[in-house]
């Protein structure tokens, strides 16, 4: 499929929400249609042109969040000036402030959950568990089973690019100058990463989407877990006969957990307890409860603060101090400092870019063609397919705007598709990415692409899957 229909398709999306906005009450229900109008073309290929700067990131070295930032503006204020020309007031105001809101309570809640991620690494808990996988004395093959394990696990709650990170940090110490162990090693922990995100709504940011936008409830996410099972250990059982014998030697000073980290770790539960509690029970949006668990880091921020030794003639060695955290204290806003920027501000790029292209009118196109001339099941599996060439948040974000009619089943199933689709590139997922320059040079995409087939395989062995167990809800 074009960039242009693709983005048509996003178009059309995000007009169906528009449209019910600008239909909201007064002055603000006169919509124009610019789908065949000048500004409408330049802002197709204004996000064309900035999305091909997102995926040339690695090429270029700038950052993604740049070209999403100018081309929201660019669009927006194309959109502002036909409006204020053809004196129609507030429409766009409406829509625009519709989008900003999403895009609010999506910053806030990614916000607390990056600070909690930030503070366990630098209490050392990541760290711990990597030295221990290291010392752990595993041959190639059973490393290979053990990070793809731990990374369908651990993303469900850390999301799938910090989970990979670690992982990765786990092969590269082991296989060190093993060129296609670490290769192997790194496909793996991208599938299972991004696989173990698609039954969670803290393992990735389309299926927090799914979440608060309220289509799925929290527990329904489980139903996932089957095919997204499927989804990993369909290709990681085809690679291992790849994956070297070998035993590697490995050993690795022992490194101990900061003061303060085993808390932390709990208030991280327990704030993800709340903000559960808060969207199921109280009606209210997870972002509340997010902020309030974070309210409680802050406090036990000031708790360990206060507390820290300054003296360091206390400890045996400077270094003793550092290892159990008293001699810098913990300061929560570093963490906070120390989120995503970049990928929090691209995301806000992204959602007015393809609100405005749906407040336009493109998204309505799309939907038609894909949702009702392909039919839901064959439009979700494209949103897959999709999401290995586009960044699967785009993706989502129009199908959300869009607000198909479709069965819960299949509102699973574009969930299942837009998580574990990115997999079949390495750039269709923010894992995939990030581990092309944690482990340059080893894990690449030509590298990857040799396995696409076998992924593939586990993708359309997932959507299999999915129709078996859960055909009840199709």
């Amino acid at each position: 499929m074009s960039f242009i229909k693709l983005f048509v398709t996003l178009g059309t999306v995000l007009g169906c929400s528009s449209m019910a906005m600008a239909a909201s009450g007064g002055d603000t229900g006169i919509q124009l249609d610019l789908t065949m109008h000048w500004v409408g073309y330049v802002g197709i290929l204004t996000f064309v042109i900035a999305y091909a700067f997102v995926m040339l990131e690695e090429k270029t070295h700038m950052r993604k969040s740049k070209p999403a930032l100018l081309a929201a503006g660019v669009i927006w204020g194309l959109i502002g000036l036909i409006y204020a020309i053809k004196g129609v007031d507030h429409t766009a105001e409406v829509a625009i402030r519709h989008n900003i809101l999403e895009f609010a309570e999506l910053f806030l809640f990614l916000l607390v959950a990056m600070t909690f991620i930030n503070s366990m690494e630098e209490r050392k808990v990541f760290e711990v568990l990597r030295v221990k996988l290291v010392n752990a004395g595993y041959s190639f093959r059973k490393l290979f089973w053990v990070t793809g394990a731990l990374s369908f696990v651990i993303s469900p709650v850390a999301d799938n690019l910090t989970t990979a990170l670690l992982m990765c940090a786990v092969v590269m110490a082991i296989g060190k100058e093993d060129k296609k162990f670490v290769g192997l090693a790194c496909i793996n922990i991208v599938v299972a990463a991004n696989a173990g995100g698609a039954f969670s709504p803290f393992g990735d940011i389309t299926t927090l989407m799914v979440w608060q936008k309220g289509i799925i409830q929290f527990q329904e996410f489980l139903v996932l877990f089957v095919p997204a099972l499927v989804n990993w250990l369909v290709p990681a059982a085809i690679m291992h006969f790849a994956v070297p014998k070998a035993q590697p030697d490995s050993n690795v000073g022992n490194i101990q957990l900061k003061r303060g980290a085993f808390v932390i770790m709990g208030l991280f539960l327990w704030t993800i307890a709340t903000a559960v509690s808060f969207h199921n029970f109280l009606g209210l949006p997870p972002m509340v409860g997010m902020m309030a668990g974070l309210a409680l880091l802050q406090i036990f921020g000031y708790y360990l603060h206060k507390t820290h030794k300054k003296n360091k003639a206390t400890f045996s060695s400077e270094k003793d101090a550092e290892r159990i955290g008293d001699l810098v204290p913990f300061d929560v806003f570093t963490k906070v400092a120390r989120a995503e920027w970049d990928t929090l501000l691209f995301f806000y790029g992204i959602i007015l870019c393809v609100g405005g292209l749906g407040f336009m009118g493109y998204l309505a196109m799309v939907s038609k063609f894909m949702y009702l001339d392909l039919g839901p099941t064959t439009a979700n599996i494209l949103v897959g397919i999709l999401s290995a060439i586009v960044d699967n948040i785009p993706v989502m974000f129009a199908v959300l705007t869009m607000m198909p009619e479709m069965s819960h089943g299949q509102w699973l199933l574009v969930t299942l598709t837009a998580g574990v689709g990115g997999s079949m590139l390495s750039i269709g997922s923010a894992a995939g990415v990030a581990l092309m320059g944690a482990a340059r040079g080893k894990y690449t995409f030509l590298g990857h692409l040799k396995w696409t087939p076998v992924i593939a395989l586990g993708y359309i062995a997932s959507i299999y899957a999915h129709f078996l167990v859960n055909g009840s809800l199709m």
